[in-house]
């Protein structure tokens, strides 16, 4: 195997090597006196995933051909298809199908996890073939509880995994007995009252995955609790909760289903078309095309610990599309005038639950973005975008707006299958359009003009006012702002500054478009 590295790292490269092979030569030297359980030292040296993977599961070949596959297609796609090339016996004949197939699905999941938890061996217990009531085989998979460190990605894509060589080798989907099905419902709920799930399906998305799913998804007993209803079943082995089983369902499919989706639709499979009611949509009219809220992030809400924003809320967290070098996939971020105003409750490192693309996001803090609008005690209202500003002032503030901008990487978005959503209009877009008018190199400093020249360039290159200037209008209704028009046309005088008496109802509506003022 070849590095891309200087000679240097390639001479410490080497020495690492050689150093380790001189301690494991004398670690089984001293071994060889009988003294320990082996003879030898068990922990195989691996350089990279594919021989992680190989020496993990012990299918000789299979390091070579994952190098092979990862160099023309993605991590998902080369685990399946290396899945498939084990099972049809293209790197190693096994004794029995059975064999081939678990090996199969073992590797496809060493391979997503990386090699380095223990689900791919004590995760999945075993993997048997079994009848449906019409006689044809089907693929029935046994979790146990450690699949939980594979998590839910991978524990879905296990599933897939299994039903891509399903197909590959003609055997028939799982066919469940109604019976079975409300077993899955009766005990993925007793799980969840005994252990606690991250996200708990609602009964009928139970229905529906197993209904639907190709693979049945079994399990070892985990818990001493056994189920009420529906005990001593012909095809389920136990009365005991199976965890593993509820993991899968509940963590792995119907929390990942976006994911699972994306990987189902590259690979053109058949049969998961159920993974639509799992997945956001767009719902279009005639005017726009808009998401709705999402409240699953706001369940299993501990006491204690805060809410800064309901779902799509006005004064929540405003999305603005890019990353820091502290931020990267499932991390955020914050104006550190925010983490500060919230009484220091979130630090760099926090993890929040998120409304989208994901379940959540660790935060660290960028000085770029907005930070948040806020209303003293004294009536004024000033938007804070400092850590120094927002110390001063922290004891005079009566209420919190708007908590700022959120900063959240594109590509979150795509990993999770979620629909991008509208970002606030924010200089990188103002300074796009602009651009296509003029040349912006010969207008100076773009990011903070005062009023006068924020309106003469939008008048000039005709232009959206910048956004410093541009307030969150959406957020009002045509009744406030026709009020809010009426009144500074009859009261307004303006003197480099616009002023006029006090007023609570058109106070509130300055508060909700974000205007500054005293």
């Amino acid at each position: 195997m070849k590095f891309a590295a200087s000679d240097t790292m390639l001479s410490y490269f080497s020495t690492l090597e050689t150093e380790l092979n001189r301690a494991i030569d004398l670690a089984n030297h001293a071994r060889a006196n009988g003294a320990d359980p082996k003879p030898v030292i068990e922990i195989p040296i691996a350089k990279d995933l594919a021989d992680r993977v190989e020496k993990l599961i012990g299918v000789e070949g299979v390091a070579k051909r994952l190098r092979e596959l990862e160099s023309t297609m993605s991590r998902e796609e080369a685990s399946l298809q290396l899945g498939f090339e084990v099972a049809s016996g293209k790197i190693k004949q096994f004794e029995s199908k059975r064999d081939a197939i678990e090996a199969a699905v073992r590797i496809s999941m060493a391979v997503l996890t990386e090699g380095v938890v223990a689900a791919p061996i004590e995760g999945i217990a075993k993997i048997d073939l079994a009848k449906n009531d019409d006689g044809t085989e089907y693929i029935r998979i046994y979790y146990a509880g450690p699949i939980r460190s594979a998590g839910g990605t991978a524990q879905a894509l296990s599933v897939l995994a299994a039903d891509y060589i399903r197909g590959s080798l003609g055997i028939n989907r799982f066919i469940p007995r109604p019976e079975e099905v409300e077993r899955y419902v009766e005990e993925i709920g007793a799980y969840h009252r005994n252990v606690h799930l991250q996200y708990l399906p609602t009964d009928d998305e139970i229905r529906l995955i197993v209904s639907n799913c190709p693979i049945c998804i079994d399990g070892e007993p985990t818990e001493e609790a056994e189920v009420e209803g529906r005990r001593d079943l012909q095809r389920v082995e136990t009365n005991r909760i199976r965890g593993g089983m509820a993991l899968v369902i509940a963590e792995g499919i119907a929390l990942k289903a976006p994911k699972v989706k994306k990987h189902v639709d590259k690979l053109k499979l058949a049969g998961w078309d159920f993974l639509e009611k799992f997945v956001v949509t767009v719902k279009t009219d005639d005017d726009s095309a808009q998401l709705k809220p999402k409240d699953k992030y706001l369940q299993d809400l501990i006491a204690g610990r805060p809410v800064f924003s309901y779902p799509s809320r006005p004064g929540g967290f405003r999305l603005r599309y890019g990353r820091g070098r502290n931020t990267s996939f499932a991390a955020a971020g914050l104006s550190p005038a925010t983490m500060t105003m919230v009484d220091d409750f979130i630090a760099a490192g926090t993890q929040l639950k998120v409304e989208r693309p994901g379940k959540a996001a660790a935060i660290g803090p960028v000085d770029t973005l907005e930070g948040p609008t806020v209303r003293l005690f004294n009536g004024d209202v000033l938007r804070v975008d400092t850590v120094q500003e927002a110390l001063r002032i922290r004891p005079s503030v009566q209420r919190i707006l708007d908590v700022g901008e959120i900063l959240i990487n594109f590509g979150d978005f795509i990993e999770n299958n979620h629909p991008l959503v509208p970002s606030s209009y924010c200089y990188e877009w103002w300074v796009q359009e602009l651009a296509v008018k003029t040349p912006i190199k010969e207008l100076g400093d773009l990011k903070n003009p005062d009023q006068k020249a924020a309106l003469s360039l939008s008048d000039t290159y005709k232009v959206p006012l910048h956004p410093k200037y541009t307030y969150l209008w959406h957020d009002i209704n045509l009744d406030d702002h026709a009020a809010l028009a009426e009144y500074i046309q009859n009261n307004g005088k303006y003197d480099e500054k616009l002023s006029f008496p006090l007023d609570e109802k058109i106070k509130t509506i300055l508060e909700t478009l974000l205007v500054p003022h005293t």
